[in-house]
C-alpha cells in the first residue's frame, strides 16, 4: 500500500527530553490525530506552529469541534458554519486531507438526519477537505439514505477495526479509530490483535489507511504495530519474561490492600511477557490466584510462585 499512516489521539503526552511533544512524537510516526480540537478551537498561530515542528510529508488529521456534531447536530445554523469553516482552516494550514466528524450517541443515522446533513454539507465549503465520519452508539445501523448522502459528499466512515467494525460502504481511505473492547479506551491489543488490525488495513479496495491508537498506552501499542510493519515481529513489553515482566507492568500503579478480583479489574487488561515471543494478559495469571486480600506486590508473585 503507498499511503499506509500510523499515529495516536495526540501528542501532548509523548514526552523525550530536550524536544518538543510533538516534534519528539514526529520523529517516531508519520501521523496524528489532532484531538483537542474537538473541544477548543486553538489559535491560527498555535496551528501554525505545529505544522512547523513537523516534516514536510508528516500527515495530520483533525477532530471537528463538537460545537457542529454535539450543540448544533448539523442544523444549518450561522455559528454551526462559522465553526466549520474554523475547522477547514485549521486543515488548510496543516495539509490535513481529513476532517473527523464524531456523532453524539442520541444522534440516529436515519433519513430524516441524512436530509439534515446533505443539506448542511451541501451548503459548507470544505474546499479539499474530506470529512471521515464517525457514528456513535451501539448497533447504530446506517439506513440507506444516510449511506447514500455520506457517498455523495465522498465521506469515509470512520470504524474501530479493534472492535471488528466493517465500514458501511467500500472508499479508497480506511480511517480507523483504535478504542479496544475494554471499558471506554482501557484497553491493550494483543499481537495477534495487532496483526489482525495490520491485515485489514492494509489489505482491500481502499488505497490509503489512517490508523489512529487511543488506547490507554496508545503509543506504546502503536509502536508496537510500526515494529511489527517493520521487521515482521513485535517487541517485548518489559525488559524481563514470566513473573518478572508481570511484576514490571503491575509495578507501575497497582496498589494495596486489594482483593483478587480488584487486581484482575485494574490490572488484568494488561500485557506482559511469558517469553520474549509471547505476550499474555495479566489477568491469565491473576485468575489463578488463591481468593484473599493482598498487601503488596511481593504478596502477589509469591503466591503465583507457589502455583508453578
Amino acid at each position: 500500500m503507498a499511503d499506509y499512516l500510523i499515529g495516536t489521539g495526540g501528542w501532548a503526552y509523548f514526552h523525550v527530553p530536550g524536544l518538543r511533544s510533538l516534534t519528539a512524537y514526529s520523529r517516531l510516526f508519520n501521523f496524528v490525530e489532532v484531538n483537542s480540537t474537538f473541544y477548543q478551537i486553538p489559535s491560527q498561530q498555535t496551528v501554525e506552529s505545529w505544522r512547523r515542528q513537523v516534516r514536510p510529508d508528516f500527515e495530520f488529521s483533525v477532530r471537528c469541534n463538537k460545537d457542529v456534531t454535539h450543540e448544533y447536530q448539523f442544523h444549518p445554523t450561522e455559528e454551526a458554519f462559522g465553526t466549520l469553516c474554523d475547522m477547514v482552516a485549521i486543515c488548510t494550514t496543516l495539509n490535513a486531507e481529513i476532517l473527523h466528524m464524531q456523532t453524539p450517541s442520541s444522534f440516529q443515522p436515519n433519513k430524516e438526519n441524512a436530509r439534515l446533513l446533505d443539506s448542511f454539507i451541501s451548503s459548507a465549503d470544505l474546499k479539499d477537505v474530506r470529512i471521515a465520519l464517525e457514528i456513535r452508539g451501539s448497533n447504530q445501523t446506517l439506513s440507506k439514505d444516510f449511506i447514500r448522502v455520506m457517498q455523495k459528499h465522498n465521506m469515509i466512515h470512520s470504524i474501530d477495526l479493534s472492535n471488528d467494525e466493517e465500514p458501511a460502504y467500500k472508499s479508497n481511505l480506511l480511517y480507523t479509530r483504535l478504542f479496544g473492547k475494554g471499558t471506554h479506551n482501557i484497553y491493550q491489543p494483543t499481537d495477534q490483535e495487532l496483526a489482525k488490525i495490520d491485515k485489514r488495513a492494509s489489505t482491500g479496495t481502499h488505497k490509503k489507511a489512517a490508523v489512529s491508537f487511543h488506547f490507554v498506552r496508545m503509543y506504546q501499542d502503536a509502536r508496537r504495530l510500526k515494529q511489527y510493519r517493520e521487521t515482521g515481529k513485535f517487541p517485548t513489553i518489559t525488559r524481563s519474561t514470566g513473573l518478572d515482566s508481570l511484576l514490571a507492568v503491575m509495578k507501575e500503579d497497582a496498589q494495596f490492600p486489594t482483593s483478587k478480583q480488584q487486581l484482575i479489574e485494574h490490572q488484568g487488561w494488561k500485557l506482559y511477557d511469558i517469553t520474549k515471543e509471547k505476550r499474555i494478559r495479566a489477568s491469565e495469571a491473576l485468575q489463578k490466584l488463591p481468593e484473599r486480600n493482598y498487601e503488596n506486590l511481593d504478596d502477589v508473585i509469591t503466591s503465583l510462585q507457589k502455583l508453578n
